[in-house]
Parts: C-alpha cells; sequence; structure tokens
C-alpha cells in the first residue's frame, strides 16, 4: 500500500485512481491512511487546496487510530506543508515540528526535509539549509534515492536563491544523476526545470528558455499544473526582454490558479511576477496593483523574505509612476538593509532605488549613501546585478559632475551587457537585451552633450542604436522538428490566405497558425550566440574618411524628448538642435496616412497637404541643419521611433542621393561589404498581385542570365536556395508585417509566406535587393533603440543595400518606378542614386510621386 505514495510524482492519475479505489473497500486504519494522503497530496500540488486539507486531516486520524508513530509523523509532514501553502503558517509550521518530534530515523529525516522545503516557501533559508543538512545522510545511509533527489534538489534551490550557482549545480547534477535510476516522472520533470533555474542563474538565458519548455512537455504528459515552472519561466522572459509575455503568463497563470482553488503561496509568488513584469513593461499603475495584493499575502503568510521582495517592486513601481517623497526613500532603504540582512541578491537593486529617488529630490548626501552601497555589486555576480552596480557608478559621478566617471561607468556597464546580450542566439532576443542598457545609455548621450563635444555625443549614440546587426544571428538549427515545423506554418498559413480570399471563416487554421509560430519562435529563442563579441568598435574617424568631402551623414539623436542632429562629412561632426520628437512622430502619422489616401487615383488635392506636412517635418527633424547639407549624398540615421519617415518627401532630401541606414556603423560595414563573385541576378513573382508582377518580363529581357521564378517555381525552398549569394535580387510579392510578431513578417512565395525565420538560414543574402511590394520597409522598434523587420534580418548577412517601400502603394505605378530604377542600375549606379533617377522620371501626377517618396533605399550598395 506504501508504495502509492511515491507514485504521486511518477504516475499522478493513476495514484489518485488507485487510492480512490482504496477507500471504496472498507480499508484497515493504516490503508485509509494512506489513502487519504495520497489524494491529498494530489489536491495540494495539482488540485483544490480545500480537499487537499480535508483528506489529509482525515489520513492524520486513520493513522492515530493505526496506533503507528511513524505513520502519523509522516502525514504530520504531508500535512504541514499543504497549511503552508494554504498560507496558514503557524498551523503548519506546529505540524511539521510534531511531526519531527514523532518521527524517528528514517522517518524522522523524510519529516526534516519537508520542513527544510517549507522554510524555503517561506524565505528562511538558513533554517531551510539546517534541516537538509540533517536530513541528506540518513537518507542516503538509508538508500532512500528518491527523497535523497529531492533533498539535494531543494538544497540546491536554496542556493540558487541566495545566489550561490556554482553549490547549487553540483547538487542538482547529484539529483539528476539519482532520478535517473527511478521513475519518478513527476520528479525528472521538475529536475529539468531545476536546470533551467540553475542554467538562468548562471546567465544562460537560451539554456534556461529550452529546458523550461522541455520540462513543461514532461509535464502536460503527466497532466499535472506547472505553477512553479510559470514563475520562473516569468523571470526568464524579464530579463530577455520579454516582460509583456511574462505578465500574460503570470496573469493567466494566476487565473488558472484561482479556478482550482490552488496553492495561495503560488497565488502570491504569481502576484510577484506578474508586479515585476508589469514594471518592466511600462505599466506602472498594473505593477502597483499586483505588487500590493502581494505584500498582503505574503504577510498573512508570514514570509517575510517574499514580502521584502514585493515591497521593492511597488516601491520601484510607485516611483516609475510618478512619485518621489523622503518617505518613499526610507521605504526604499529600509527594504535594502532588511534584503541584505537577509542575503538576498536583490539588496543592491533596492540601494540604487532609495538612491535614484534621493538623487531626484536633490539629497545628494541620501543618495550618496545608498548608490554607494549599490555600486559595490559591480564587481561580481551575474551580467544583471553588475548592470545595476555600473547604474549606481555612473548616478554617483554624474551627481558629483564627473563627465569622464559617468562615461567611464556606462562604458563598463554597457561592456557587461554586450558579453551577455552575444549568449544569445535569436536576433530577437539580442536586440530586446538592449533595453537593459537604455539607462546606461542615456546618462552616457547627456553627459556628451553638456560637454558640448558632438563627436562624442555622436560615438555614444552609435554605441546603444541597431547593435542587433552587428553580428548575424546563430542561424537556426538544421534539426528536422524546426524543419518541419516551419513548413507546416507555410502549409497552415497558405491554406488560411485562400480561405480568407474565398470568404470562408478560419479560426481552427488561425489557432494552428498561432501555435506553430510559439513552436517557431520558442526553438529559435533556445539558440545560443556565437559571435565572440559584441563586433568592432565604432570609430569617428573611420567613418568620415569614408564619407569623403561630398557625402554627409545625418544621425538624429533623442535627448529629454527634442531632436539633436548630428551633421558628419568633410572631416568634422557639428551638432544643431531641431524639434520635439513627439511632435515629428505626430507629423509623420500624417505623413503616412496622406501617403495612403495617395496611393489611389484621384487624390490629386491631396498632394499640396502632403507636401506641406513634409516641410512641417524637415522643420521638426532636421531644423538648421537643413541648411548646411551641401549638394551631395546624403545618409539618414534615425532613431528607431522614426523609420517609416518618408525621407524623400522632405525638401532639402527631395532631389538627393538618399539612403537610409539604422546605425552609422551598420553604414560603414554595407560601405565595405564586397559584392560576391559572380553577381548572379535573381527575379521572382510571387502569387496574387494586382500588375501580376508586371516588371519581372520586362527585367528578365534586360538580364539575359537571370533566374526567374515565378508561377510554381516561386517556392519558399527554392526561392531561398536561389538567393543565397545572389549578387541582385528583386522580388515582387505580397508583403506583410507583422507588428505582434515582426520576425513573422512575410513575402507571399507560392507555397505560403516567406518569413524572416526562412531569410536567417541563408548563409549569404543578396548584396542588393528590391522589393517592390508594399509594407517591407516597416519595423518593430524593441529594447533601447532596435528595429526588428525583413530589411534589417537582411543586413548582418550580406546584403549592402535594400530598396524596399514603408506605405502601401499602388502596384500599378509601382511598374515604371522598378523598370526606371533596374535601367539606372545598369548604367553603374548604386541603389540610391538609381532610385533618385527613377524618381526624378515618373510622371509628376500625385499618384507616382506618392509611389516613389514611399520607396526608401536602405544601406550603401
Amino acid at each position: 500500500m506504501l508504495e502509492l505514495l511515491p507514485m504521486v510524482f511518477a504516475a499522478p492519475g493513476e495514484a489518485l485512481a488507485r487510492a480512490e479505489a482504496v477507500l471504496g473497500d472498507r480499508p484497515s486504519p493504516l490503508h485509509a491512511s494512506v489513502a487519504h494522503q495520497v489524494i491529498g497530496i494530489w489536491q495540494r500540488d495539482f488540485g483544490d487546496m480545500r480537499l487537499a486539507l480535508t483528506h489529509l486531516r482525515r489520513a492524520r486520524t486513520w493513522a492515530a487510530r493505526a496506533d503507528s508513530a511513524e505513520r502519523e509523523a509522516d502525514v504530520l509532514a504531508t500535512l504541514g506543508v499543504a497549511l503552508v501553502h494554504a498560507g496558514r503558517t503557524r498551523q503548519g509550521m506546529d505540524a511539521l515540528g510534531r511531526g519531527v518530534e514523532r518521527g524517528t530515523g528514517h522517518t524522522r529525516a523524510r519529516v526534516l526535509f519537508r520542513r527544510a522545503y517549507s522554510w524555503w516557501v517561506l524565505g528562511h533559508h538558513k533554517e531551510a539549509l539546517e534541516d537538509v543538512r540533517r536530513a541528506i545522510p540518513v537518507l542516503r545511509q538509508a538508500e532512500d534515492v528518491i527523497w535523497t533527489a529531492r533533498a539535494l534538489t531543494l538544497r540546491a534551490t536554496v542556493h540558487l536563491a541566495l545566489g550561490s550557482v556554482e553549490r547549487a549545480v553540483a547538487d542538482f547534477t547529484a539529483a539528476e544523476a539519482l532520478w535517473d535510476t527511478t521513475g519518478q516522472e513527476h520528479d525528472k520533470a521538475d529536475a529539468v526545470e531545476s536546470r533551467g533555474l540553475a542554467a538562468f542563474r548562471a546567465g544562460d538565458v537560451p539554456a534556461a528558455l529550452r529546458l523550461l519548455d522541455e520540462a513543461e512537455e514532461r509535464y502536460a504528459k503527466l497532466g499535472t499544473p506547472t505553477f512553479m515552472l510559470n514563475i520562473r519561466r516569468c523571470e526568464v522572459l524579464m530579463a530577455a526582454g520579454l516582460a509583456a509575455e511574462a505578465l500574460t503568463e503570470a496573469d493567466a497563470a494566476i487565473r488558472e490558479l484561482d479556478g482550482m482553488g490552488g496553492q495561495s503561496t503560488r497565488k502570491a509568488e504569481l502576484l510577484l511576477a506578474a508586479a515585476r513584469a508589469a514594471r518592466l513593461a511600462g505599466e506602472p499603475q498594473t505593477a502597483i496593483a499586483r505588487a500590493a495584493l502581494a505584500v498582503r499575502l505574503f504577510a498573512g503568510q508570514r514570509r517575510t523574505w517574499w514580502e521584502t521582495h514585493a515591497r521593492l517592486v511597488l516601491i520601484g513601481a510607485r516611483h516609475a509612476a510618478g512619485h518621489g517623497s523622503g518617505r518613499l526613500v526610507a521605504d526604499a532603504a529600509a527594504v535594502a538593509e532588511r534584503l541584505a540582512a537577509l542575503g538576498a541578491p536583490a539588496a543592491p537593486e533596492a540601494s540604487l532605488l532609495a538612491g535614484r529617488i534621493a538623487l531626484e529630490l536633490g539629497r545628494t548626501a541620501d543618495s550618496e549613501r545608498h548608490l554607494a552601497v549599490a555600486a559595490r555589486s559591480r564587481h561580481g555576480g551575474p551580467p544583471l546585478a553588475r548592470m545595476t552596480g555600473w547604474a549606481a557608478q555612473a548616478l554617483r559621478a554624474q551627481a558629483a559632475g564627473s563627465t569622464r566617471g559617468v562615461l567611464e561607468a556606462c562604458r563598463r556597464g554597457l561592456d557587461v551587457l554586450d558579453d551577455h546580450r552575444m549568449t544569445l542566439g535569436a536576433s530577437e532576443l539580442r536586440a530586446r537585451a538592449t533595453a537593459q542598457g537604455a539607462e546606461l545609455a542615456a546618462l552616457a548621450q547627456k553627459a556628451s552633450l553638456v560637454s558640448g563635444r558632438p563627436r562624442r555625443l555622436l560615438v555614444w549614440s552609435e554605441r546603444w542604436r541597431a547593435t542587433a546587426l552587428s553580428a548575424p544571428p546563430t542561424r537556426p538549427p538544421a534539426d528536422r522538428a524546426l524543419l518541419s515545423g516551419m513548413t507546416a506554418y507555410r502549409e497552415i498559413a497558405a491554406r488560411a490566405e485562400e480561405a480568407r480570399m474565398d470568404g470562408r471563416p478560419v479560426p481552427a487554421l488561425e489557432r494552428e497558425q498561432r501555435r506553430l509560430e510559439r513552436e517557431i519562435r520558442s526553438r529559435t529563442l533556445h539558440m545560443r550566440g556565437e559571435a565572440p563579441d559584441g563586433g568592432d568598435r565604432f570609430d569617428v574617424g573611420r567613418l568620415l574618411a569614408r564619407l569623403g568631402d561630398e557625402t554627409s551623414l545625418v544621425e538624429l539623436a533623442v535627448l529629454d524628448g527634442r531632436v539633436q542632429v548630428l551633421l558628419c562629412g568633410r572631416g568634422r561632426v557639428r551638432r544643431f538642435e531641431a524639434g520635439p520628437l513627439a511632435a515629428a512622430e505626430t507629423e509623420a502619422e500624417h505623413v503616412q496616412a496622406g501617403l495612403r489616401r495617395l496611393a489611389h487615383p484621384g487624390a490629386q488635392a491631396r498632394l499640396p497637404v502632403v507636401e506641406a506636412a513634409g516641410r512641417r517635418l524637415e522643420e521638426l527633424l532636421l531644423g538648421p541643419a537643413a541648411a548646411h547639407l551641401g549638394d551631395g549624398p546624403v545618409v539618414i540615421v534615425p532613431p528607431g521611433r522614426l523609420h517609416r519617415v518618408p525621407w524623400a518627401l522632405l525638401p532639402s532630401l527631395r532631389e538627393r542621393v538618399l539612403s537610409v541606414s539604422p546605425s552609422a556603423s551598420s553604414w560603414l560595414r554595407a560601405k565595405e561589404t564586397a559584392p560576391p563573385p559572380g553577381g548572379r541576378q535573381v527575379l521572382v513573382r510571387g502569387p496574387g498581385l494586382a500588375t501580376g508582377g508586371a516588371e519581372v518580363p520586362e527585367l528578365a529581357g534586360r538580364y539575359g542570365g537571370a533566374t526567374v521564378l515565378e508561377h510554381d517555381d516561386a517556392t519558399v525552398p527554392r526561392v531561398l536556395r536561389e538567393l543565397d549569394g545572389a549578387g541582385l535580387a528583386h522580388i515582387a510579392a505580397h508583403g506583410a508585417f507583422r507588428a505582434d510578431g515582426p520576425l513573422f513578417s512575410s513575402l507571399r512565395m507560392a507555397d505560403g509566406p516567406l518569413i524572416v525565420h526562412d531569410f536567417e538560414r541563408l548563409d549569404r543574402s543578396p548584396y542588393r535587393i528590391i522589393l517592390s511590394c508594399c509594407d517591407t520597409a516597416r519595423f518593430a522598434t524593441v529594447g533601447a533603440d532596435e528595429l526588428l523587420g525583413l530589411v534589417t534580418a537582411l543586413l548582418p548577412l550580406g546584403t549592402a543595400g535594400v530598396v524596399a517601400c514603408s506605405a502601401p502603394v499602388n502596384d500599378a505605378a509601382v511598374v515604371p518606378l522598378m523598370v526606371a530604377l533596374h535601367e539606372a542600375l545598369g548604367t553603374g549606379l548604386s541603389l540610391a542614386e538609381a532610385l533618385r533617377d527613377a524618381r526624378a522620371g515618373l510622371p509628376a501626377d500625385a499618384l507616382h510621386r506618392a509611389t516613389g517618396w514611399a520607396f526608401t533605399a536602405f544601406g550603401a550598395a
């Protein structure tokens, strides 16, 4: 009968059914006690806590009737854990204490383990380590493999909470070796989950995501809830810059837990995770609500460790919501002191918060005291902990008026984050991770502005802009699951699109498409980075040498909401101040709306309105710099939030050779990228175009040896094969931008969408690529100042120049523009020169002018 107890974590459903069957067969007191205990454990961990307590109290009663002190001690331990999880801390610890007193030898060791677990839940780590220290030798001596492995796993988890990663890894490794000798499937899944947590604490985010996903698959096979895994994955997602996803996951888990009447301890922990995620996602009011409820629950559960962490999040959320007072400084300082006394790794974060608020209030002495404490963490620990220390050091230097100190601290802090960022293989994670360095980058930019040195401001504007493009992403592994998932995704997406065109509902197909998207993205996020560093450091002298005396590069930086124009060329860097960013963004939206209207015949009357908006945009974005551009080519380097501006509409840029680049560093790399030998041309025509891709047959005649893919030949695998290493590619296909998933932005091929993830599989993307369709130059702005989309996926893979479109255009008007563009390329011009000449050759009506403005040349080819 006792074999049912370990079965709860080997085959939970079978254990529950067998225990219920025992109770239906007039069992003896001993057997009844075991059966009720099994049901109580199942309900405690996977079901309704109220039912768990009912069954465990009955188990205790039957154990007393069986006159077995060992049986009673074991049930008291299980009941104690359940009471702690139900928030009845005093009752739970009393039951565990009685269990320790009643049990002897082997049984007492098992009870000590469960009391240690409860101490961990409560945040009493010293007491947890002491109980588990007493339990492990006895369990080993009894050759109790299952409970020894559990004890080692628990000790490792406590070590992680205290920041001792190496000790934790050693215990997790020993525990996993023991689990491999058992059939405890739930415990094995827990071991995988624990390794994921250890990987995260060691700074390996991709491995953490992979292991947590594997653990979730194992739990799913057992049909058991995953609330602890949800909490841990939220922590990893936040570190990966995916705070909004973490908030969604935490809130969904809370709803599920409430629906089943689950553990109140887990609910409090999920609320804390949701509060942290909301604060990072820029939702301070949501964070305040979640954190305040978590504080109340933890306080009622007598969980001081957890309550103190929740108070830290609550104070941070209030500060983010605009609150600042001496009381808030005192509260943050008290939390910092308490966390330090508890040995919590989060103590420096609290000191940084106290120092930051004090600095904003002008309380320099208080600020210096708290920031000095926080700055100590810059010399050791995980990357994000060192980032906290360098942020504190930068604020100390700012308060002391030391520009050199600010810049040195910012440089060191961003170097730490660079090392962390390059362990990430997925371009999305690299881009999103930059958000953690946004404050340091902004501090350095402000210090550079105050110093009055435009070159220094340019260096720091480049330091944290479009960094995800500095090295190619790790190419997706050629594993069968990923490849088959991408093939299935194309098929489902194509079927869904066909059904929509026929007017048929597609909810089932859309659900399957979303599932496959999650699977593809998940596997991509598991990739570790391969690049040893963040690429070459930006060199102003090298940039100016490449620009020469003719070309000007205009980099736009935003400080305190205003646009700073850095004009580079003719051997120097000059700074001009333009208008407010918010006004420029509003005007850019008006321009986009105007271009959409001009894409339809009969909108000629709107042309003067759009042109007037272009003049206002120039005043806001270039200001006095517009008069100093000279007569040569211009390269625009805008911040991410301004990449949808149709720059050719601005009067000073309208007749120029004009290109756009995500960063000056990216332009330099493109300028220095050599074309591939052979220079193959590839022409692709996708299905469903209004003009049928009419320019493609004409271009095929121009490029006699070009590879032409159209109709059934224009499939994703064939197109990718031909694009790899091509000198020039022209793709006429419907484009779709996905703001909710920019790496699923696509071009429609004969067999379904060609997505950004597909492009990332190329060994070398085409040297020049022309995308003659709508919305191919749209991006999602993420992280500090990063862009995700079709164009930015191509630039790190060998593409030196792209022509793409940032607005809806008239398909018929695109054809003459594209033909003229290729004619100009045939004379040896660059993409930017050819696009300028092609625009100039179009008819002067509103439809064709709007079409010309909507296309932009990116890069330097």
